[in-house]
C-alpha cells in the first residue's frame, strides 16, 4: 500500500502542477488584461488560487516521497492537498484526477498502519 500511495501522491503532484500553472498563469493574464477577465470570468479569490497553485502540488510530491518511510505524515500532506485543491479549484475535468490520486493516496498510507520497517505510526 506505501508504494501505491508513493505512486499516486507523485502522479497527483505531477498533474495538479500543470493546473496549478494554468490557474496562477489565468490569474497573472487577468491582473495584466481586465478585459480577459470580463470575456473568460473574474477569479474571486486570487490570493487563495495563487497560494494552492503553489502549496497542493508541493505538498502532493512531498507527501508521495514519504509516503514509504513516514506514512502517516505523507498521508496527511496529501490528504491536505487534495483538499486544498478541491476547495481553491473545485471539482471539475482537470481537477478530478489530481485530487482523486492525493485523497486515495493518502487514505492508503494512512491505511499501512503495519510498516515493513520495525517502526510503526500508530
Amino acid at each position: 500500500m506505501r508504494n501505491a500511495a508513493l505512486v499516486l501522491g507523485i502522479i497527483g503532484g505531477l498533474i495538479a502542477m500543470l493546473v496549478g500553472f494554468f490557474s496562477f498563469g489565468y490569474t497573472e493574464v487577468v491582473r495584466v488584461h481586465a478585459e480577459v477577465g470580463r470575456v473568460f470570468g473574474e477569479v474571486e479569490n486570487t490570493g487563495l488560487v495563487r497560494m494552492a497553485s503553489f502549496l497542493a502540488p508541493l505538498m502532493a510530491i512531498a507527501g508521495g516521497a514519504m509516503a514509504k518511510i513516514r506514512a502517516l505524515w505523507g498521508g496527511v500532506l496529501m490528504l491536505l492537498a487534495g483538499v486544498l485543491m478541491y476547495y481553491a479549484f473545485g471539482f471539475g475535468v482537470f481537477t478530478m484526477f489530481p485530487i482523486g490520486f492525493c485523497l486515495l493516496g493518502g487514505v492508503l498510507a494512512i491505511a499501512a498502519g503495519r510498516p515493513d520497517e520495525p517502526k510503526t505510526h500508530f
